[in-house]
């Protein structure tokens, strides 16, 4: 695998290239680029969970609301909106570390910085007092998160040519996936064990107040503290992998005279790029990454309130869904890399798109079925095994719209599009089960993914343009 650009955009192999033997397939996984992807994954999952999954999960158990938490979940439109502030990254230098560093590390590096400083004020926030500094501090980390995402797009599509996108993607998500582990698995898990017994009387006053029929044990802030301060210090991996990685060979731009010029090519080119090559069908396309993954974030949300209502503990929660639904996330990267690479990216979108819908189905069920942890293994794993085939093709599919001149500007335009949608909606799923109860709501989101599948089947027959 090469570290160096290409001249043209990357795109999919044409469906009519002779498969690559098995063996040749898996090899890919141990070239150096595919293991700096591993890495640079996990610190790009990390924060994901902890402004999101995670924090619902923290707030649920203060005590907090599950229409505020629906609503908190906006913060996640920080990722929607990233095309926004994506044409900086992609083109405007960092001073004192772009010329130390490159183009794309230095933003990554100081994306980075961003984080572990929002994760430590989430950590010293206590929810229960006001809520305001959570909220600004969690902001922070998405916004810092969101850009390491545009840098992070980069530096992947510029790091090998088309034919080896699948395989790093799926050894991104194997890195995103295994950080979410540890963001949900191993928050859950350091709290769990940070927690300390309180004397007799007031545990039973705890458990009146909170809902002793929970089982859990009451609220402690600084159990928290704890869990997420050591979340702050696990973004060493990526710190650490940006400052040991070579920057990919710089694609060449032409030089700006004034402001103007600067302003068309960083802003307004990406996207008129996009429109000359596709024309009509990029209506089409951007439908599609609109509502790809449309059934999985609406669900995503209200999943840990609903474990925290169901009466699951930390530890049962830590296991199952942030452990074995985890594995079974990177069996489905892998598995989606490895049939994309082999029978063509849209095949397995459709498959991963079906999968999607119907896996929430199985929640709906389990939501009638009461607390079982064996059936949560069951239902969790089937839908994490269905996202990450889902997640591998849908990387695979955007990188291959991508035109590497604008690399990070029309990567950040796609991936936001793909959250945009969805976190809107998402924002409403707190009123809709405390409305409608957690059974229904399942079924509604598995519903939400058919008009996916019409748009996977039209996208199928459009054929991927190249940069003239």
């Amino acid at each position: 695998m090469s570290d160096t650009s290409t001249s043209t955009p990357p795109h999919l192999p044409p469906e009519t290239t002779p498969r690559t033997p098995w063996l040749q397939t898996l090899r890919v996984y141990l070239e150096p680029a595919s293991l700096r992807m591993l890495t640079l994954g996990f610190a790009a999952g990390l924060p994901l969970l902890l402004v999101l999954g995670t924090l619902s999960f923290r707030l649920r158990e203060a005590g907090i609301d599950r229409s505020t938490i629906g609503y908190l979940s906006w913060v996640g439109l920080a990722y929607g909106f990233k095309w926004v502030w994506a044409p900086l990254v992609d083109r405007m230098p960092i001073p004192l570390l772009t010329p130390a560093l490159g183009r794309r590390r230095s933003w990554l590096l100081l994306s980075q910085a961003l984080i572990v400083a929002g994760l430590v004020g989430m950590a010293l926030a206590d929810p229960r007092h006001t809520l305001g500094p959570i909220v600004w501090c969690a902001l922070a980390v998405a916004f810092g998160s969101a850009t390491q995402d545009i840098a992070l797009d980069a530096f992947r599509i510029e790091s090998a040519d088309a034919n080896h996108q699948a395989a790093l993607a799926a050894s991104y998500q194997t890195g995103y996936r295994l950080a979410m582990i540890w963001a949900g698995a191993g928050v859950l898990w350091i709290a769990a064990r940070a927690e300390v017994a309180p004397a007799v009387g007031q545990a039973v006053l705890q458990g009146v107040v909170q809902g002793a029929a929970q089982g859990a044990v009451a609220y402690q802030n600084g159990a928290w503290q704890t869990a997420y301060l050591v979340m702050a210090a696990s973004m060493a991996v990526g710190v650490v992998t940006v400052l040991f990685s070579r920057e990919p060979a710089p694609v060449a731009l032409p030089p700006a005279k004034n402001a103007a010029e600067w302003i068309q090519g960083a802003l307004v080119e990406p996207f008129a790029d996009f429109l000359r090559r596709y024309g009509w069908h990029a209506a089409l396309i951007l439908a599609l990454i609109a509502v790809y993954r449309i059934s999985d974030v609406v669900m995503g949300i209200m999943a840990n309130p609903f474990y925290v209502d169901m009466g699951f503990t930390k530890d049962e929660v830590a296991a199952v869904t942030k452990v074995y639904g985890v594995v079974m996330t990177l069996a489905g990267a892998f598995v989606g890399g490895v049939l994309s690479m082999r029978f063509g990216v849209m095949r397995i979108l459709m498959l991963g798109a079906i999968l999607s819908a119907a896996s929430n189905l199985l929640f709906a069920w389990l939501a009638g079925h009461g607390h079982d942890v064996t059936a949560l293994i069951a239902v969790v794993s089937a839908d994490n095994l269905a996202s990450g085939i889902a997640s591998a093709a849908f990387i695979a599919y955007l990188s291959s719209l991508t035109n590497v001149s604008y690399s990070a500007t029309q990567y950040a335009l796609f991936s936001s599009m793909m959250l945009l949608l969805p976190k809107f909606v998402a924002g409403f799923s707190g009123d809709y089960v405390d409305a409608f109860g957690y059974a229904q709501f399942f079924t509604s989101t598995a519903l939400l993914g058919l008009p996916v599948l019409v748009l996977v089947w039209l996208a199928s027959k459009v054929k991927t343009v190249p940069s003239a």
